[in-house]
């Protein structure tokens, strides 16, 4: 059991240094840095190497339903229980920054939860979704398929400022 709990543990370690570092590599291209930050995207890209390797040993990854159903369960917990008691917590506690971002993941959250609802139903009827174009607001995460709106409804961020995603 304990090589199992040493997996989860390397794994979620592994996501977060991605995550950080490429957080990192952002700052560093904002101070001029650009070889700071090409060695921060590239040591970013050998943590998900590495977290992909043990979910993979974990068992972790299924076929594409099992992936989506994952994916569906995960996000309503986020946006139905995880996020609004974090929400409730940061205002207790005063920290608006942290409430904002909270109550923008929340938002998105239930947003994924229709898209992979979807692409599950799609899934399971033996079909692939269709491919449109996808673009995400860089302040909040929404995530819009095709033609964006003028503005991210949830924070307000005009659509010129939305990167596509391949």
């Amino acid at each position: 059991m304990a090589t199992a709990e040493n997996l989860q543990d390397a794994f979620a370690g592994e996501s977060q240094a991605n995550r950080k570092y490429l957080a990192f590599a952002k700052k560093a291209d904002d101070d001029g840095m650009p070889g700071v930050a090409r060695l921060f995207r590239a040591a970013g890209a050998a943590e998900t190497v590495h977290a992909h390797a043990h979910l993979r040993a974990m068992g972790g990854v299924k076929d594409v339903a099992s992936n989506l159903a994952e994916a569906v369960s995960g996000e309503a917990h986020e946006f139905k229980e995880m996020y609004p008691d974090f929400v409730k917590e940061a205002e207790a506690e005063g920290n608006n920054a942290a409430a904002m971002s909270f109550r923008f993941a929340m938002a998105v959250e239930e947003i994924h939860h229709g898209f992979y609802s979807e692409a599950l139903e799609t899934v399971q009827g033996g079909n692939d979704i269709s491919v449109v174009s996808m673009s995400v607001c860089p302040i909040c995460g929404n995530t819009f398929k095709g033609d964006g709106p003028a503005k991210c409804p949830i924070c307000g961020t005009a659509k010129t400022k939305f990167f596509d995603v391949e």
